[in-house]
């Protein structure tokens, strides 16, 4: 019963900031987080992959997969992404496929994002704005 509750929570938070990543630009208010979290997210696949070993490393992916092999999970894939697209539809996703959509998602979402802080910090230092 705890492990399912733990699958509940990575399931939905992981998730959360996933789209957070790709969406949270869009609202003025939360486009600073957005930047924070999306280079928490870039340090997490290339720093920590590197000292991990594995490309792309994530700590929630970790942590859930390992809660999902205490509950009997078998065979997870390298990615959470891979694994969440696959337990939503039923379906069997190419990792390579989901892998490039998750990379430029991720790369998309962080230029949008930067350009619209620089744009908003222009904005706030700029004199007609005060």
């Amino acid at each position: 019963m705890f492990h399912k509750a733990l699958d509940i929570f990575f399931l939905l938070f992981h998730s959360s900031l996933v789209l957070f990543n790709l969406f949270g630009w869009i609202w003025r208010k939360t486009r600073f987080y957005n930047l924070i979290t999306l280079g928490l997210t870039g340090l997490s696949w290339s720093l920590l992959g590197l000292i991990a070993g594995v490309p792309g490393y994530c700590p929630l992916t970790d942590w859930h997969f390992s809660i999902l092999e205490k509950m009997g999970e078998k065979g997870l894939p390298a990615s959470y992404m891979k694994y969440l697209a696959d337990r939503i539809t039923g379906l069997d996703f190419s990792s390579a496929l989901v892998d490039n959509l998750i990379l430029y998602g991720f790369l998309g979402a962080l230029t949008v994002s930067l350009i619209l802080n620089i744009r908003d910090c222009i904005k706030t230092k700029s004199p007609e704005t005060k």
